[in-house]
């Protein structure tokens, strides 16, 4: 009884306030937790067609419906509540009142589809959407998908496609999953969705061994994960200013540049192969030499990109600022990592994220060994510039540090070099309650990551010890 009655003044108290107010803390919510809070107050029961950002998700609806226990698929009973939720709230929405970002999340089921399509469409016609976005499902994970499922869902989003052309047309973002397309049905996605500023695939292609061609006039962020193709053309995208790709099949480049004046950053993830070939970045980027933030995640595996000499590298990561390397595997030295400092004369920021984790790894182990994925091991490195300098380095972050040599040798070199760094953040290692529940066999060592003050400043001693320098960057050690 005396939390009801918290609840209901700290209720009261929020429903005093102004509604512009009211409208900036329900927008800050999911939409559904913002309906039901104006159910239960007489005062705000005018607020949710006001509200100027909609989130109808999926996902949100699981948690407040109670399916029947003997409907076959109840996802299947959760998107029919996407499909009338969409329809009521912005049926009732006052078309003076704009809506800045309309988002929904739902599954490929063509009379659910349909429904949501036809509500924003009829939304479309009579509000400006400055963001409108579609996250499209399937009833199976990505896992779980035959050839045959990519190839039906597809053809499902081909039916529902064809029927609401008006509806892609005005959309800003579109998210498609689980999809083996035909040779042309992307190019008639994108040649239709004039609006689309971004576009992500998650285990779609156009068949095995595919190349997927990328034009458009208003695309500015295009997102790859996983899927069958060979190669991404990015032919002529004026506008383009992100990619990300992560996963791909093939051993080649994965990216091939063309007409991509704004692309600043770049996002590739993958996880090692067997395999001797890894990326060059001096062919990969020899189009793009304006990239000013890179970032590389080996997943905890082999390193997949081979350290270049300065001569070669320079010319092509000549404007970049910021670099992250992720998950690099542990036990591994990290020194070659140096190759981009001489590489990158105007990097501002460095950061290395060191990190097994087990049981993601234990996940694919059965998947890396079909795929020959390999064991991580030593990249060989050697320093081309022995008295090499950089004026620009100015932050080194360091995820997964501990008081190693492998760590405490590389900080020194970095300190050494760059002669105007400020600021160095060490953090622990990432820990992820799962690893702890694994084969025996597998030894997680514990942290000695330092706790006391007093270990964190014998470490500091350590690192900065007879090291010539004029203004010592800070060492911080992060919690």
């Amino acid at each position: 009884m005396e939390n009801n009655n918290k609840a209901e003044a700290q209720l009261d108290s929020l429903s005093k306030l102004p509604d512009h107010l009211l409208l900036n803390i329900l927008e800050r919510v999911e939409t559904l937790d913002a309906l039901r809070t104006c159910i239960l107050s007489k005062r705000m029961l005018k607020l949710p067609p006001m509200l100027s950002l909609l989130d109808i998700d999926i996902g949100s609806l699981a948690r407040y419906l109670k399916p029947d226990v003997d409907t076959f698929n109840r996802i299947f009973q959760y998107n029919i509540a996407v499909a009338a939720t969409t329809d009521k709230i912005l049926g009732a929405r006052n078309p003076e009142i704009p809506i800045r970002e309309l988002r929904v999340r739902f599954c490929l089921r063509h009379d659910e589809c349909l429904s949501i399509s036809q509500a924003v469409a009829r939304t479309m016609a009579t509000h400006k959407l400055d963001v409108a976005e579609f996250v499209v499902l399937t009833e199976k994970t990505s896992w779980r998908c035959t050839q045959h499922d990519l190839l039906s869902f597809a053809k499902r989003f081909n039916t529902w496609f064809g029927d609401c052309p008006v509806v892609f047309a005005g959309l800003t973002h579109l998210w498609l999953r689980n999809l083996r397309f035909g040779e042309l049905d992307i190019h008639n996605i994108l040649n239709t969705c004039k609006r689309l500023e971004s576009l992500r695939l998650t285990h779609c292609d156009a068949g095995v061994r595919s190349v997927l061609q990328v034009q458009h006039a208003q695309l500015v962020a295009l997102q790859i994960d996983y899927g069958e193709f060979e190669a991404i053309q990015l032919n002529c995208l004026p506008k383009l200013q992100r990619v990300k790709y992560v996963g791909w099949s093939y051993q080649e480049d994965p990216l091939i540049f063309g007409s991509v004046p704004q692309l600043s950053k770049l996002i590739l993830g993958k996880v090692g192969v067997s395999s001797t070939s890894n990326i060059q970045l001096s062919q990969l980027l020899a189009n793009v030499p304006w990239i000013t933030d890179l970032r590389l995640d080996f997943q905890s595996e082999k390193i997949w990109v081979l350290p270049e000499c300065p001569k070669l590298l320079a010319p092509v990561l000549g404007k970049l600022q910021i670099a992250n390397l992720d998950n690099l595997p542990q036990g591994c030295n990290i020194d070659w990592t140096m190759f981009i400092l001489e590489a990158a004369s105007s990097l501002k920021e460095l950061c290395i994220t060191v990190w097994d984790h087990w049981c993601e790894m234990e996940t694919n182990k059965d998947v890396r060994r079909k795929k020959g994925y390999c064991e991580k091991a030593n990249v060989e490195w050697q320093p081309s510039a022995v008295h090499f300098k950089h004026k620009n380095l100015v932050k080194l972050t360091i995820c997964g540090f501990q008081p190693e040599e492998n760590f405490v040798r590389y900080i020194r070199r970095v300190m050494e070099i760059a002669v105007n760094m400020k600021e160095i953040s060490l953090y622990d290692w990432q820990v992820c309650e799962d690893c702890g529940d694994l084969d025996p066999n597998i030894k997680v060592c514990p942290s000695r990551y330092p706790r006391t003050t007093e270990e964190k400043d014998m470490l500091r001693e350590e690192i900065t010890k007879e090291l010539p320098m004029a203004s010592p960057a800070v060492i911080h050690f992060r919690s």
